[in-house]
This record gives structure tokens, sequence and C-alpha cells, in this order.
């Protein structure tokens, strides 16, 4: 192998290390929550179930999803309020400008009939019984003198009452008595009330798992550079041994400018890693809501963590669809759904409501005609809206139905997951046994070969060919534990145990 061949394998490896962070960009990119604003400069010492809980406290998306709650609660009120008594005070003040409103009583004009319509209309009126015994010269008196009165009352001037200022204070008190709707309504907002608890609860659960990536994949980052590290010190060392070696004559000087090469990739491998780790601390600051001048320091180890989670056993859960949040929400979409079909129902249903009103009289006029004191029911009967309610019917209850196909859906959406995640755990499970003795092998025949080149017994191409192997080596190691830990986090996520 040249050192054209050994330069593209170490840029392999640089390329390797470089993207580790993009294989799990989704874990820690999944709606990271913004910081407060209030958190103070300074240092943090987190583990991981710290960190965690200090998220749950500092996330904004998640104080807003709070808020959420907090208002459907509310709402609940709303809705029961409507049914409930309410009472509504009124002032009206009017003017009517000093108007005189005016009667006048007969007509002043001057109708004339014929002497047969007098003539009939006494006999009509003598002939009833009640009138027995009455002349027609009694008839005759009578009407002359009502003529006459009627005479003098349309020339009397008319009668005037005066328009004063009114001023009315009224009290009203209206109760719900029966409505399906109202019921219904109530039901409903409950459930919406549930829909963004459960929300609350999912958001929770995806900053959970976007933390805990993030928390992983700074520790993968920080013990890959670590393993850069020592392994540039290493190669530095043996730089210096090639170099001694070359003075007096035991080695060429192509086979240190091959080793040097080798340190000089490795150091700008380790610097650009360092930017990464960066990188990742300041994704973890973002989702713990800290400020961008916090430092962290992280106090779980990798290992630990993963002999923590004890993937294995996970392989032996089983999914409770009841458990998943997501499945809850759905099942509860499909009881609002449920809820606004029973709604449309009761949209044919009469709505029965009583009312009372007090009026108090402050100010008023000479003409008053409203009385002090109203009660009453009222009846609104739905009877012909051209066929709207029963449309509306129909459409919620197709909306129900399409409610109760998407929660089986999502029934098989969520148990196919299952198996493939754990498909993707077992298949991890065996890649990560397997990548650690490589890194166990890669170990030894690199210390071999490190060795054996110090007695010169090997070449530089050999020694550097071995060192490319173990830093592959333990890449591949590390991928596979994140890989292992990734699925172990979808699992507890599917399965609400984070």
């Amino acid at each position: 192998m040249n050192i054209q061949n050994l330069s593209k394998n170490m840029r392999k490896i640089l390329l390797m290390w470089i993207l580790i962070p993009g294989i799990f960009l989704e874990i820690g990119g999944q709606e990271p929550a913004g910081g407060t604003g209030t958190e103070p400069a300074g240092e943090m010492v987190l583990t991981l179930r710290q960190a965690v809980d200090h998220a749950l406290a500092y996330n904004k998306s998640l104080q807003h999803s709070r808020l959420e709650v907090e208002r459907s609660r509310k709402g609940v009120w709303e809705a029961i309020a409507q049914g409930l008594p309410q009472v509504e005070g009124n002032f009206d003040y009017m003017t009517y400008f000093n108007y005189e409103l005016a009667f006048r009583f007969g007509s002043g004009e001057d109708f004339e009939f014929t002497q047969d319509q007098i003539q009939e209309a006494m006999q009509q009126t003598l002939s009833q019984p009640q009138f027995q015994g009455i002349t027609p010269q009694d008839l005759l008196v009578h009407q002359a003198g009502n003529f006459f009165d009627s005479q003098l009352q349309s020339m009397m001037p008319p009668s005037t009452i005066l328009m004063s200022d009114q001023a009315t204070a009224t009290l009203g008190v209206s109760q719900l008595i029966f409505s399906g709707q109202y019921l219904v309504g109530i039901q409903t907002a409950k459930l919406a009330r549930r829909i963004t608890e459960q929300n609350l609860a999912f958001s929770e659960l995806n900053i959970k798992e976007s933390v805990t990536g993030s928390y992983y994949l700074v520790l993968l980052t920080r013990q890959s550079l670590r393993i850069l590290e020592q392994n540039h010190e290493n190669l530095l060392e043996t730089l210096e041994q090639t170099r001694a070696m070359y003075r007096t004559g035991m080695a060429e000087k192509t086979d240190v400018d091959q080793i040097r090469i080798t340190a000089s990739q490795l150091d700008n491998s380790r610097r650009a890693l360092e930017r990464t780790l960066e990188l990742n601390y300041n994704m973890l600051r973002f989702q713990l809501g800290a400020g961008s001048d916090v430092i962290l320091h992280l106090t779980d180890e990798l290992e630990t963590l993963f002999e923590e989670i004890e993937p294995a056993a996970a392989l032996q859960e089983s999914l409770s669809l009841d458990d998943n949040i997501s499945y809850q929400i759905m099942q509860s979409q499909e009881e609002i759904n449920k809820k606004r079909l029973d709604l449309e129902k009761w949209s044919f249903a009469p709505t029965i409501a009583g009312f009372y009103n007090r009026n108090l009289k402050i100010r008023t006029t000479n003409f008053d005609m409203t009385p002090n004191h109203q009660a009453g029911l009222s009846l609104s009967l739905p009877i012909f809206s051209s066929g709207m309610r029963k449309v509306r019917l129909d459409q919620a209850r197709i909306e129900y139905d399409m409610a109760q196909k998407s929660r089986d859906i999502l029934k098989d959406q969520l148990q196919l997951q299952e198996k493939q995640i754990r498909y993707e755990l077992q298949n991890s499970l065996e890649n990560y046994h397997t990548q650690k003795e490589n890194v166990e092998v890669a170990q030894d025949v690199y210390d071999s070969y490190r060795a054996k080149y110090q007695q010169g017994m090997a070449s530089s191409l050999e020694l550097t060919q071995a060192n490319s192997n173990y830093l592959e080596a333990e890449s591949n190691y590390l991928s596979a534990l994140m890989e292992v830990m990734n699925a172990k986090l979808q699992l507890d996520k599917l399965m609400n145990t984070l």
C-alpha cells in the first residue's frame, strides 16, 4: 500500500468522525426548545436525568403547551357557565325634548244619513229585547244628545301630555332550562381539555427524547475526541522515535514523512472534532434553555448509560397501545367526533329558557305603559331548515367514521413501527458485539506493529495501516453503540417509558 492509498484511508476516517453527528441529527433536531432568557451565565454540572428535568422546566415550547392546557380548562368553565343563570343590568336614559302628546276626542266631521237608513236603524234597535218600552221619540232625543256632545268635543282644544325625560334601570335574569346541545357541549369541552393535556405530555416526551439524544451525542463526540487525542499522542511519540532512527540511519526519510503526514491528518481530524463537539454542546444548551455562554459539564459516561438502558432486556417487553400517547390522542379525537355527532342530533330537539326582568323607573313621563315586572318562558323549536341540519348530521357521522378509520390505521402503524424498532435494536446489538470484539483485535494488532516497528521488524507503512484500522474499528464501535442506544431510545418513546 502506498502513501496515496493511506491518505485515502485517513480521509475516510476523518469523514467518519465528522459525519457521526449527522447520523443522529434527527435525535437532536426534533423541535428544540429555546432558552428562557433568564438563565444566568456560569457552569452547569448535569447528569442525564438532571438535563432532562432542566429542559422540562425551562423549555419555551412546553411553557406554551402548559398555557394551552390552562386555556382549555377555562374553556370547560365557559361551556358550563352558558347554562347557568345569567344576570344582566341595563340603564337607559331618554329625552323627548319637551314633546307634547295630543289627544283629540271627536273628529269634528259631519256624517249624513238618509231617512231610510235612520228608520231602519231605529227599527232594528227597538226590536231588541233589552229595548222594550223605549219609544222612537226616546231614541231621537238620545241621538240628538250624542250628536251635540260630539260637536262640542270637536270644538274643544285637544288634550296634551308633556313627554318629559325618562330614565329606567333594568335587571334581567335568564336561565337555560333544557338544551341537549348544551350538555354535549360541556362533554366536548372536557374532551378538548384532555387532548391539550395529552399534547403537553407528548411535547414533554419529545423534549425528553431530544435532550437524551443530544446528551448521548455529546458523550459520543467527547469519547471520539479522547481516542483521537490519545492516538495522535502515540503517533507523535512514534514520529520522534522515527526521526531518531533516521538520524542513526536505521530508518528512511520516507518513513519519517509518512508518519508525519499521518500525524498531521489526525491533528486536523482532532480540531474538526473539537468544533463538532462545541456544536453539539450548543445544541444541548439550546434544548436545555441555557444561555450560549453557560459551560456544561456532563457527568455520565457513555458506557455507563449503555449498561443502564439494558437493551437486551428491552427486546422482551411488549407494546401496550393504551400507553402510547399518540394512540391516546387519537382515541380522544375519536370521542370528540362522537360528541359532535351527538351535538348535531340534538339540533333537532327544542330548547327551553326562562327569564325575569325588573324595571326600576328612576324618572318617567305622565304617560307610562311599561310594567315593572316581566317573566316568561322561551321555547325554540326547530321546524324546517331546508335540509341543512340533516346535512350537518351526515357530515358529523362521516367525520366520526373517518376518526375510527384513522385510529385503526394508527394502530397498525404503531405495531409495525414496534416490530421495525425491535428489528433494528436486535441488528444493532449483534453489530455492537462484533464491533466491540473488532476494536480489541485492532488494538492488539496496532500495539503489536508498534512494538515491532520500534524494534525495526515492521515498516512505517504497516504501522500506519494498523493505526488506520484501529481508528476505523473505534469509529465502527462507537457508531454501533450509538445505534443501539438510539434504537432503545425510540422504543422507550414508543412505549412511553422515557
